[in-house]
């Protein structure tokens, strides 16, 4: 097992685990089985992931703002980076609002499917329109002001404030370029060996990877709803999955336009995030690997990876976007409604701006979409209707935020002269202890 590359192990794993719910399902006892005592190693996965996510933010990107030496390149990248994230999410907007208007997936649900799919996913739905009215109802300054944390370690306990981290970490980097650089230094090494020590911790839990996406592949099958629910929800799925597999197309173009690497350069580089990012429907816990992947397998120097990467993983959900154009015109062809011109360009720049308050988390997106929805006049009951297959979709478009993050990180690298070669480090490729 462990001569086969990352990505064809994390196959293997997923293939597995579906194979083995499938199995267990045939059984009374088989879904109690999976739930009790394969899941929690999903979750323990999981839960190793995200428990360097905020580590790893405060040590690349203190290490990365500082490695500039000059507060105009940091200006320069972030101008760079922040302006091609919003590009791609109204082009990723867009291509959803395009499919879903060719398609038009709501027009196959039935009165009676309508209605089951509302009483079974009622509690949820109400749920998450709870937590976006408490968003609506700040002010318009709410997301300036939230920016700012009162207190680092408080918001360094909880990854929902990835951005606060962020913050913090951009200004601490400033920082340490404004002191003498005698003071500055021994800070600085500090960091360096801190981000070492966490990069190996990576490698250590990845080693573990094949063996989570199996747990959390086991336990997705055996929760999933009935197979009728996926037949009325089978051609929103559809338009969904083609908008998404076209926004990847986006970005492999654009990597190839820009930075002259090949389609399949690009690809195998970051196909083991990609996988990763399946598995867990989560940016912020595939961002350990994400960033390993881009800075030695796609050729992007630290000092970019380190800055673009985790601001992406907070600000750049393509996929995420993607999926509430597409959802918010699903419901609202499910209820008979005709959108005007007008309401789905509303759709667009809210869709935009939501996803860029969205936490890098699973089902995060789908609080977001409430606000989607209350903008463009769309019932949020509504809401209920995609539940069932909410979280197989969360995967997906978690697959295109990360592939964005990437190719993303890329172009801002070729930009400001920082895109070389690979540097694979032998430790790493197959996680072999250091030597």
């Amino acid at each position: 097992m462990r001569k086969l590359e990352l990505h064809w192990q994390i196959i293997l794993g997923m293939v597995g685990g579906v194979l083995f719910a499938l199995a267990m399902v045939q059984f009374d006892w088989g879904p109690k089985i999976v739930s009790d005592w394969i899941k929690p190693f999903g979750n323990i996965f999981i839960n190793s992931l995200k428990l360097i996510a905020v580590p790893l933010i405060l040590a690349s990107l203190i290490k990365g703002v500082s490695d500039l030496k000059d507060i105009s390149k940091l200006s320069k990248m972030g101008g760079r980076t922040i302006g091609i994230y919003l590009i791609t999410t109204i082009i990723a907007v867009s291509i959803g609002l395009t499919i879903v208007n060719v398609v038009k997936p709501g027009s196959s649900i039935s009165e009676e499917t309508r209605n089951e799919l509302v009483e079974n996913y009622k509690g949820d739905a109400d749920s998450k329109i709870s937590q976006a009215n408490e968003q609506k109802e700040s002010g318009p300054l709410r997301a300036l002001e939230d920016l700012v944390p009162s207190n680092i370690f408080s918001a360094a306990s909880d990854n929902g404030n990835m951005l606060q981290v962020i913050f913090f970490a951009i200004f601490f980097g400033v920082g340490l370029i404004l002191i003498p650089a005698e003071q500055a230094d021994p800070v600085k090494k500090f960091f360096d060996g801190f981000n070492e020590v966490i990069l190996k911790l990576i490698d250590l839990i990845m080693l573990a990877a094949p063996y989570g996406v199996f747990a959390l592949l086991a336990a997705l099958v055996v929760e999933s709803p009935s197979l009728d629910l996926f037949k009325a929800l089978g051609w929103y799925s559809v338009s969904v999955v083609l908008g998404l597999i076209l926004m990847i197309g986006v970005y492999i173009s654009l990597v190839w336009i820009f930075t002259k690497r090949k389609p399949s350069f690009f690809i195998n580089g970051i196909s083991p995030a990609q996988l990763l990012a399946f598995s867990t429907s989560s940016s912020a816990a595939t961002l350990p690997v994400t960033m390993e992947r881009v800075e030695e397998h796609l050729g992007v120097e630290e000092e970019v990876a380190s800055f673009v990467l985790p601001i992406g993983a907070t600000i750049n959900m393509d996929g995420t976007s993607l999926y509430q154009a597409v959802a918010a015109v699903f419901i609202a062809q499910a209820f008979g409604m005709d959108l005007s011109f007008g309401a789905q360009l509303g759709i667009i720049v809210t869709a935009t701006l939501a996803s860029i308050g969205s936490a890098a988390v699973p089902g995060a997106g789908m609080v977001m979409l409430v606000i989607v929805l209350a903008q463009a006049g769309i019932p949020e009951a509504g809401l209920a209707l995609i539940f069932a297959v909410d979280r197989p979709l969360d995967m997906c478009r978690t697959v295109v935020n990360v592939t964005g993050d990437a190719a993303v990180s890329m172009m801002v690298a070729k930009s400001v002269d920082k895109l070389g070669e690979p540097k694979v480090k032998e430790w790493s490729d197959h996680y072999k202890p250091s030597k």
